[in-house]
C-alpha cells in the first residue's frame, strides 16, 4: 500500500470543493460512455447438446458468494451451439460481470472467455475505462443500485437503467493507481477471510472428533447413536435440561401490559448473538418471568432455511429483562450434569445438525423443529471435567476466529473509507510521468 504516500487533497488539486463538482481532469458522463452493457441468457435445458461444453457459464450465486475479484471456473458450462441458440453472450476476458437480479451489483472479472445467464448486466470497458477500476466503482455504488431496483416484486435493474447511471471517472493513469491501492486492501481482506475459513474447517473437524470420541479414550461401546466412549452416557435432553418455548408476537394477550426487548431468529447466529437491532414486544407483566432469559441459557432456533434450524448461541445477560419469541427455544441445562457451552457446541456440530434435519418438518428449502423434538435430542454426556476440557479446546479456536473477524471488520472499514475518498476525487493520487506514459 505504498501508493498511499501519493495522496493529495483535492483542494490543492483543482477541485472546486462543491458537493457535486467534478475533480479537475475527471470526466462525468453516463456509464454507457465508459462501458458497453451486455446481458445474458440460458440455453434450453431440455437440449443436451447445449450443455457441458467448453464455455464457462456463470450464474449470480457464483458471484455473490465469492470473495475473490477474478473468476475463471463455473459450476456449469455450455457448448458453442448452446451459445448460438440462446441470448447468452460470450464475454472476452476482462469483462466486469455484474449481477442485475435479486442480489444486485455484485461483480467479478472473468479471466477466460465466459458466458452468463440472464441475471447479469455485464460491463465491457471502452478505451477510457479500466476493468479493475469499474469493479471497484460498482462495488462502491452497489447500495445505490439496490435502491434503484426497490419497489418491484422481483428486484432487478434493467440494461437501460445501468446505461444511464451517472459516473465520474479519472484519467486512465489515475484509475490504474486507485485500483491498485484498493486491490492491495482487497488482498489483505481476502487473505484474512481465507484464514477464517481455515479455522472454521479446523473447528468443524475438531468438533466431530471431540464431541463423539472425546479425549484420550481407547474403549468404546454401542449406543443408540453409534459408538461412544465407554465412560460416556447418552441421554435425552429433557433429562438434563429444561426446554422453554417463547412468546408469540401476535398473541392477543391482555392484562398489565409492558414493553420489553425480545430476541428473534435474526439475533441468534451460528455461535454468537447479533444484537445490532433489538425489537420490543408487548407482554403481560405477570408472564414476564415465564419468558425471561437467564444468563447461560442456550438459544436454539426453531428453523426457517436449512442453515437456520438448530442455529444457536449462549445468552450472557447483556439485556435485562429480555424475552424470546416463539421461534427461538431456550435450553436451560442442569449445570452439574451438562454445561451450557458443551450443549451449544454439540447442538451446532454436524452431529446436532444431522439430528435436527432428520426429525424436522421439511418443505422446499425450509425446515422447522418443535419443542418435543428438541427435548428428545440425544445428548452425548461425558464427565463435567471432560466437558470443560473439550469446551476449552474449542473455545481457543473461537477466540482466534474472533480476533481475525475483528481484523477483517477493520480492513473492510478502511476499504470503505478509501473508496469514499478515492472514487470521488476527494483525495487525489499523484501519478508519475512514467505511469502517465504507461497508461
Amino acid at each position: 500500500m505504498s501508493d498511499l504516500k501519493g495522496f493529495t487533497n483535492t483542494a490543492s488539486a483543482g477541485c472546486t470543493g462543491a458537493v457535486n463538482s467534478v475533480p479537475k481532469g475527471w470526466t462525468s458522463a453516463e456509464l454507457s460512455d465508459f462501458c458497453d452493457t451486455v446481458g445474458g441468457g440460458t440455453p434450453d435445458r431440455s437440449v443436451e447438446e447445449y450443455w457441458n461444453g467448453e464455455i464457462p457459464w456463470a450464474s449470480p450465486t457464483e458471484i455473490t458468494t465469492r470473495h475473490s475479484k477474478y473468476i475463471s471456473k463455473t459450476k456449469e458450462s455450455i457448448t458453442l451451439k448452446g451459445l448460438e441458440k440462446s441470448s447468452a453472450k460470450l464475454h472476452p476476458p476482462g469483462t466486469v460481470l455484474m449481477t442485475s437480479r435479486a442480489s444486485i451489483g455484485y461483480v467479478a472479472i472473468n479471466t477466460v472467455p465466459m458466458a452468463t445467464n440472464q441475471g447479469f448486466q455485464s460491463l465491457r470497458c471502452k478505451k477510457n475505462a479500466l476493468a479493475d477500476y469499474i469493479y471497484q466503482y460498482i462495488t462502491w455504488i452497489r447500495p445505490e443500485l439496490e435502491r434503484m431496483s426497490a419497489g418491484s416484486t422481483f428486484s432487478e435493474i434493467s440494461s437501460s437503467s445501468v446505461k444511464r447511471l451517472r459516473a465520474t471517472l479519472p484519467p486512465l493513469s489515475e484509475q490504474k493507481k486507485i485500483a491498485a491501492i484498493l486491490s492491495s486492501v482487497d488482498e489483505v481482506i481476502e487473505k484474512t477471510r481465507a484464514q477464517i475459513d481455515k479455522l472454521k474447517d479446523l473447528k468443524a473437524g475438531m468438533m466431530q472428533e471431540l464431541l463423539t470420541k472425546g479425549i484420550g479414550h481407547t474403549e468404546f461401546k454401542d449406543s443408540p447413536v453409534g459408538r461412544i466412549p465407554v465412560r460416556w452416557d447418552c441421554v435425552l435432553l429433557e433429562e438434563v435440561a429444561a426446554v422453554q418455548t417463547g412468546v408469540a408476537k401476535n398473541s392477543n394477550s391482555k392484562g398489565d401490559m409492558i414493553s420489553v426487548p425480545y430476541l428473534r431468529v435474526a439475533n441468534v447466529q451460528d455461535g454468537y448473538l447479533n444484537l445490532t437491532e433489538i425489537k420490543y414486544i408487548e407482554i403481560d407483566k405477570g408472564r414476564l418471568s415465564r419468558f425471561s432469559l437467564q444468563p447461560d441459557d442456550v438459544l436454539v432456533n426453531e428453523g426457517g432455511d436449512f442453515d437456520k434450524i438448530g442455529r444457536g448461541a449462549i445468552w450472557k445477560g447483556l439485556i435485562s429483562p429480555c424475552v424470546h419469541q416463539n421461534h427461538v427455544f431456550v435450553v436451560r441445562t442442569m449445570k452439574d450434569q451438562l454445561l451450557p457451552e458443551f450443549f451449544n457446541y454439540l447442538s451446532g456440530s454436524q452431529y446436532g445438525k444431522s439430528y435436527y434435519l432428520g426429525c424436522a418438518k421439511q418443505t422446499t428449502n425450509l425446515a422447522s423443529l418443535n419443542s418435543s423434538q428438541l427435548k428428545m435430542f440425544p445428548v452425548l454426556l461425558p464427565s463435567i471435567a471432560e466437558q470443560e476440557c473439550i469446551c476449552k479446546n474449542l473455545g481457543a479456536i473461537d477466540q482466534k476466529q474472533r480476533l481475525l473477524e475483528e481484523k477483517l471488520a477493520g480492513k473492510i472499514n478502511i476499504k470503505r473509507a478509501l473508496m469514499q475518498d478515492l472514487l470521488t476525487g476527494k483525495v487525489r493520487v499523484q501519478v508519475e510521468a512514467r505511469e502517465l506514459a504507461e497508461a
